[in-house]
């Protein structure tokens, strides 16, 4: 088979959250161009909609759920809504996530709930779901799930402290892992991307507080751009990388490599 087979997904369904913006619209971006029907979902709906309005412009497929996922009681009848129209749903994006900055003997445990259930627990929350409705009993699946390098290295002296965030994001890469070596005997592969420094709302604050050490960091010395998770999207999406699972590829510019 043709590497554009492979990575042809025509009659796919991709379910991206926090796909309204930022890294998850750039990877909706390149599901829909390799023929998959996007579902994004987000907090705001008139984010979603102007998302649609940039997918659709690209003659993407693609349809918008509002959701909050910090409400996991709403989290089965969105997918039970998802499949109730598609019947599928072959690709799993875990992007949504939050930050806090604090010190950790200040950092209130409210945030640390609201970082860890985002970032943790609703990514477990959604795959469980979606792997017992659609993907086990199909025995096909492709789960993505968005780490950091931030959970792969402590806070670094200079940073904004994030203690919740980067113990959300280690937890994010081991159950990456377990999941994949679980459900490994469904053909449900498995991976997670840990992106480096992207400018965005989150990372805005880190950028302002410690861009000269981000760049004394980074062999390549330049942030994440737009096109830059596109590649490594498309390949853990489809079927080109139908033996690759329990991985974690960082895309940082070499950042965690020094």
């Amino acid at each position: 088979m043709s590497l554009r087979e492979l990575q042809n997904l025509e009659g796919r369904v991709a379910l991206i959250t926090g796909g309204s913006r930022g890294l998850g619209l750039q990877m909706a971006e390149v599901l829909g161009e390799l023929g998959a029907t996007v579902v994004i979902t987000a907090r705001k709906e008139n984010e979603l909609e102007e998302a649609a309005a940039s997918l659709k412009k690209q003659s993407i497929k693609v349809k918008t759920m509002v959701n909050d996922l910090q409400d996991t009681d709403s989290v089965q009848p969105m997918v039970e809504g998802i499949l109730s129209r598609y019947g599928q749903i072959d690709i799993v994006v875990n992007n949504a996530g939050a930050a806090w900055g604090a010190k950790a003997e200040d950092h209130p445990l409210d945030a640390w709930h609201k970082v860890i259930n985002l970032n943790l627990t609703a990514p477990f929350l959604l795959s469980q779901i979606v792997g017992k409705l659609s993907m086990i009993p199909r025995k096909y699946g492709k789960i993505i799930n968005i780490a950091s390098i931030a959970g792969l290295v402590g806070t670094e002296p200079g940073f904004m402290p994030t203690i919740a965030y980067n113990s959300s994001k280690g937890g994010v890469v081991n159950f990456t892992r377990s999941l994949a070596a679980e459900w490994a005997q469904h053909n449900i592969t498995v991976n997670a991307i840990a992106p480096g420094v992207f400018p965005s709302k989150m990372s805005a604050g880190m950028i302002d507080r410690a861009e000269e050490h981000i760049m004394n960091q980074t062999p390549m010395r330049k942030f994440g751009g737009s096109e830059d998770l596109k590649g490594v999207t498309a390949l853990l999406a489809t079927d080109a990388s139908g033996f690759l699972t329990g991985q974690i590829i960082a895309v940082d510019g070499g950042y965690v490599a020094v």
